[in-house]
């Protein structure tokens, strides 16, 4: 399995108009191939940093998406620049699983 892993800092006090829009465009996600589960994940403290995560079958799969109407139509404006001050996306090949 391959995951992307999107840490998202945002603007405080602007956290939940974040998540309405991710959730929105997570609906652009139906039937990608490959794509097994996408989620968001909100921090729990107020400086913290929400996370995105997507779990592919493999690395190709995840490419393919990066290459798709799927992935334009999902960062088309997810928000503006006011909202997100910076972000940071890293990629890992899934070692162990219980």
């Amino acid at each position: 399995m391959y995951v992307v892993v999107n840490r998202i800092r945002v603007e405080p006090g602007r956290g939940e108009e974040f998540a309405a829009a991710f959730a929105e465009s997570m609906s652009h996600l139906e039937g990608v191939d490959g794509l097994r589960r996408s989620t968001l994940l909100a921090p729990s403290s107020p400086d913290g940093e929400f996370m995105s995560t997507m779990e592919f079958d493999t690395r190709d799969h995840f490419h393919a998406w990066v290459r798709s109407d799927s992935f334009a139509r999902s960062h088309a404006a997810v928000v503006d620049a006011e909202v997100v001050s910076a972000n940071a996306v890293e990629t890992y090949d899934l070692h162990t699983e219980v």
